[in-house]
Parts: C-alpha cells; sequence; structure tokens
C-alpha cells in the first residue's frame, strides 16, 4: 500500500509542475493553438512508442474515432485553448485552484445524466467549492489582482469540459479501447485539429534553435504530462480508479508550490480561503476511495 501511495504522491507532484511551466510558456509570447499543436506531437512521439512497445495499436472503427474526436475536442483542444489563454492574465496558483474544480462540475453533470443520485454530504461540497471560487471573483483585486474578475469563469471553463468529458465515457464508454490508445488517437486528431487553426490564428511557433526558456517548458511539460498520464492508468488498474484519483489533491497543492518556487507568486488570504473551500468541497463530492490492489504482472 505504501508503494501505491508513494506512486500517487510522485505523479501528483509531476503533473503540478506543469501548472508553472505552463506559466511560462505563455508568459513568453507562445499562443493556445501554436502550444496545442507541439503538446499533440509530443504527445504522439511518445504513446507512438507506449503503444509499440506494448504491440496494440489503435483502431479505427466509426465507434472508436468518434472517441477519440471527442477526448480531442473537450479533453484536450478547447480546453488547452482556454486555459493557455486565462493563464496569460491569471496567476498559476490561482489555474491550479480552478482547475482541480473538475469533481465539483461533474457532480451536476452526472445527476443530469442520470449517473448519480443527489446525497447531502456531497452537495454540500459543492456548495463549498461554488463559495471557494466566489472567494475569487468578488474580493476583486485584493483576491487576483489588477485583472479582470472575468478571467476567473474563463480559467473555469477547462474544468467545466473535463468534467463533461469524464462523465460522457463513464455513459457511454470508450469503444473497447484502453486509455493509451484513447489519448494516442485523441491526441493525432488534436494534431489534426490544431494545424489548420496555427495558421488561421498566427501562433506558429518556429521549431528551430536557439531555444529559450518558453520553448523548453513547452517540451518539457509535453513530456511531464504524457509519463504522468502513462503512470497514472498503471496506478488505476493497479488500485482502483477511486484511489487514483485522489492524486488531484496533491496536483493542486504542488501546482501552487511549484509556481510560488519557480515563479516568486505571493497570494492573497482569499486565495488561500478560496483553496481551502475548494478542497474540501471536491474532498466531499468524491465518493470514498478504496485501495484494490491488483496483479501487475
Amino acid at each position: 500500500m505504501i508503494r501505491f501511495w508513494t506512486i500517487l504522491v510522485i505523479l501528483g507532484v509531476g503533473w503540478g509542475m506543469t501548472t508553472p511551466l505552463s506559466k511560462i510558456v505563455v508568459g513568453g509570447g507562445f499562443r493556445d493553438f501554436g502550444v496545442i499543436f507541439w503538446q499533440s506531437v509530443i504527445m504522439v512521439a511518445i504513446l507512438g512508442v507506449i503503444a509499440i512497445i506494448r504491440g496494440r495499436g489503435l483502431v479505427f472503427g466509426r465507434a472508436q474515432i468518434v472517441v477519440y474526436v471527442l477526448i480531442a475536442l473537450i479533453g484536450t483542444v478547447l480546453p488547452n485553448a482556454a486555459s493557455l489563454t486565462a493563464y496569460i492574465h491569471l496567476d498559476a496558483g490561482i489555474m491550479a485552484i480552478l482547475i482541480s474544480l473538475v469533481p465539483i462540475f461533474a457532480l451536476p453533470v452526472a445527476l443530469a445524466l442520470g449517473l448519480e443520485r443527489l446525497q447531502l454530504k456531497r452537495a454540500s461540497g459543492l456548495v463549498l467549492g461554488l463559495i471557494g471560487v466566489m472567494f475569487l471573483i468578488l474580493p476583486g483585486q485584493e483576491a487576483i489582482g489588477a485583472v479582470g474578475w472575468w478571467w476567473i469563469p474563463i480559467g473555469l471553463i477547462p474544468s467545466l469540459l473535463y468534467a463533461f468529458e469524464g462523465n460522457l465515457v463513464s455513459r457511454f464508454g470508450m469503444a473497447g479501447l484502453d486509455a493509451f490508445q484513447a489519448l494516442l488517437g485523441a491526441s493525432i486528431v488534436a494534431l489534426i485539429v490544431s494545424a489548420p487553426m496555427v495558421l488561421v490564428t498566427d501562433s506558429w511557433i518556429n521549431p528551430l534553435p536557439p531555444y529559450g526558456l518558453p520553448a523548453l517548458a513547452l517540451v518539457l511539460s509535453s513530456v511531464i504530462h504524457a509519463f504522468v498520464y502513462s503512470g497514472y492508468v498503471w496506478l488505476v488498474g493497479a488500485a482502483g480508479s477511486l484511489f487514483a484519483v485522489q492524486v488531484g489533491y496533491v496536483v493542486t497543492l504542488s501546482g501552487v508550490f511549484w509556481s510560488r518556487a519557480f515563479l516568486g507568486e505571493t497570494y492573497s488570504p482569499w486565495v488561500w480561503a478560496a483553496l481551502l473551500l475548494v478542497m474540501a468541497g471536491v474532498f466531499m463530492v468524491q465518493p470514498k476511495p478504496e485501495l484494490r490492489v491488483a496483479s501487475t504482472n
């Protein structure tokens, strides 16, 4: 059991590091679809190698293609475009808090789809999470500085889309695909979709040297995401999804920590209060985790 907890913490700390890295990327002038394009290239390369090693390639039936497109659009292209835009204006630590709200948004979506039944504890968690968001919006400059409050709702778009993605996959399944196949196929679709958008939005990123810090941050964050996600998939299979999902707590806390360490960000008491409320809300919304040890041979 200690082994699983250790792996969970390592994955969460690594995942949290992508938060300040994303801020460094946009701080260097790199923009949405250019970043998404090169992230997709790196993801396809890494996951393609993993697919070869596993001996399980992509399946191209109609149902599988629908899964690839669904995950690419609402799990990659659209949320990444929104988050990269919000990162320009909001502190990375605040973005870490906003992105952690996926379980808060997932509950009402699951209720609407008939996947969950409303319980008092989980409903209370939903309210706490929303109050936490209000702690970022209502104080204005005292909480988020001189930027407009409307960047908070934009920063929430990724969490909302991830909530829809998770519930839709839960409701309709992945057409026989495993998580690696689904992410590889989605990364290919994201690459195809983002390529023309790079030209339309004039957000092309030159891959030739010299390489500055933003370019290195882009590559590093993409590589970290690919390997951390692979580790997360392994952890789900080995210890169960309800145990593995707790990585979100570590991702949020380490995202705030790394942002302070790398970027020198400081936060008002409103932000710290919002963090506590959101974390408490997420804890109350999620089902009780149960460790399920499976064979990993």
